[in-house]
């Protein structure tokens, strides 16, 4: 009698169980039920710590803000700029409030800055005259050196990035104003440039590497290549990543680690991999350093860690891509 009395119980018990599961999960499923009614899985976007709006297809947005900056509107302009890109936090947004992409597209982008790629003619590695395309720069050496010109050897070309547009000057102008009459003839068409210069030592044409690369780490663009900021006196020789601090950098190619230190150059602490055909690649302000110099590392291998050191005003990695002494575009391979 006393078993069963306790079989009862446990009985009773287990029942009030089941019921206040049942009703816990159908209060839930009424929850759910409420919240897709009235509200919509969406983000809210933030600029510099502002809330300027919500998007229901954050990647799409964002998509949309990376080909402005990449959009070439005429021939002269690289790239535009944003000083600062929108984050993004999940939420739930009721379904009478409208999301406004093209308002959040407008308050990120209108304040970016345009650049404009042009060349310049120099004449001992001063800035003389200034044409829209590389063919017409070389056009106007092309002349000078069929001309006989005494300067030939003294003339260069330089690809030259900046918040203005110079003035153009005409060929047939150019090649008047730089013509001198000479006696012996010039060896060779224009100057070689130095891999020390970052005026003559940079280029964004693209060039075959004889390699491939992969993305070094993953983060956001801030600063392109050939860019011109208030923190430096030159033009911008590589790619900024920006990447929160620790996160890992990869070697681009498998190679040999030819420098891993800091030199106290303004890159901080940064890492130099020779790969095969000339090609080095840079790895700059990192936080901590993987691998020493006479390494040898595969591609996608972590060799460090992204920081500030150095020159620099936040966590990231400053990536460079050299062949032979001269620094191209890294968008042109990765990215």
């Amino acid at each position: 009698m006393f078993k069963i009395n306790i079989l009862r119980k446990v009985a009773i018990t287990t029942r009030k169980w089941v019921k206040l599961m049942i009703l816990i999960f159908l209060s839930m499923l009424i929850l759910i039920g409420l919240v897709v009614i009235f509200y919509n899985p969406t983000y809210e976007v933030s600029l510099n710590g502002e809330i300027i709006g919500f998007t229901s297809n954050k990647s799409t947005l964002q998509r949309r803000i990376n080909e402005f900056t990449a959009e070439k509107k005429d021939e002269n302009i690289a790239f535009v700029q944003i000083d600062a890109m929108p984050t993004y936090k999940l939420c739930l947004l009721k379904k009478d409030v409208e999301t406004n992409d093209d308002e959040i597209f407008t308050k990120v982008t209108e304040d970016g800055t345009t650049y404009y790629k042009y060349y310049a003619i120099t004449e001992n590695k001063k800035e003389k005259f200034y044409l829209s395309t590389f063919k017409e720069a070389e056009k106007v050496i092309d002349e000078l050196e069929k001309k006989d010109s005494a300067n030939v050897e003294e003339l260069g070309i330089i690809e030259k990035y900046g918040k203005e547009l110079k003035e153009f000057t005409d060929t047939k102008k150019c090649v008047s104003k730089l013509y001198e009459k000479k006696i012996v003839k010039p060896k060779n068409i224009y100057s070689t440039p130095s891999a020390s210069n970052y005026s003559s030592g940079l280029s964004s044409g693209k060039i075959s590497l004889g390699i491939s690369l992969i993305n070094p780490t993953s983060g956001i663009i801030t600063s392109r290549f050939g860019s011109n900021d208030s923190v430096r006196d030159h033009s911008h020789s590589g790619l900024d990543i920006a990447a929160p601090y620790g996160t890992a950098i990869k070697a681009a190619a498998a190679g040999t680690v030819t420098y891993s230190g800091n030199a106290n150059d303004g890159y901080g602490y940064y890492i130099i991999v020779s790969h095969s055909n000339g090609v080095q690649t840079v790895y700059a302000h990192c936080s901590q350093l993987l691998v020493s110099k006479g390494e040898q590392v595969k591609q996608g291998q972590v060799i460090a860690k992204v920081g500030s050191t150095g020159n620099s005003t936040g966590n990231h990695l400053h990536f460079e891509v050299r062949k032979n002494g001269i620094t191209y575009n890294p968008q042109n391979y990765v990215y």
